[in-house]
């Protein structure tokens, strides 16, 4: 495991300082994230870009999106993630009951909701070659192919954060720790 450097601003390769203002001024500050990305400041830009995109361009709710983004995060056991979609989710007004369940895999309580992590997940584990049988399922839950479509946008911008976090070991920023979460607990 590579020991990542947390870029500042004063740190950052220029082309990534720009980045890191706008991350400080959406967050209230520089997530460890972020500031481990900034190494390249082409992937910074290509995961603000991609969270803009999914949080305003798709026709996901937020308790949609956070559907699909726990969902990838708890799958690929992102120790940074889970916990900061966590944070994220209770910002949003996501229901508590909704994102336990996310964390721990236990039911979701909605039938729309876990036909959604179930394709999510059936996307991740076929790599993309979800079965008919599954894409049907979908469809039957009232979901369609923009939504099949916004699926994989959001499971890409979820493999840019989460192998980042794998193979840089990012450190969990403060705000995030009270929702410190353990893929061995968690199963």
């Amino acid at each position: 495991m590579t020991t990542p450097t947390l870029h500042t601003l004063d740190t950052a390769p220029a082309d990534a300082q720009p980045l890191l203002k706008k991350s400080q001024k959406a967050f209230g500050m520089i997530p460890n994230l972020h500031a481990v990305m900034a190494e390249s400041p082409a992937l910074l830009e290509a995961y603000q870009k991609t969270h803009e995109l999914v949080v305003l361009g798709t026709q996901f709710s937020a308790t949609e999106r956070t559907v699909v983004w726990q969902t990838v995060n708890v799958e690929h056991a992102c120790h940074y993630c889970v916990p900061a979609h966590t944070a994220i989710a209770h910002m949003d007004g996501v229901h508590t009951d909704v994102i336990e369940a996310l964390r721990t895999g236990g039911p979701l309580g909605d039938e729309r909701l876990e036909a959604l992590r179930s394709f999510t997940l059936s996307v991740l584990r076929s790599r993309g070659q979800v079965s008919n049988i599954d894409r049907t399922a979908f469809a039957a839950a009232g979901f369609g192919d923009r939504a099949v479509l916004d699926v994989i946008l959001i499971v890409s911008q979820k493999v840019m954060s989460n192998y980042v976090n794998h193979l840089f070991d990012t450190p969990v920023d403060a705000p995030f720790q009270k929702f410190a979460w353990d893929a061995d607990v968690a199963a």
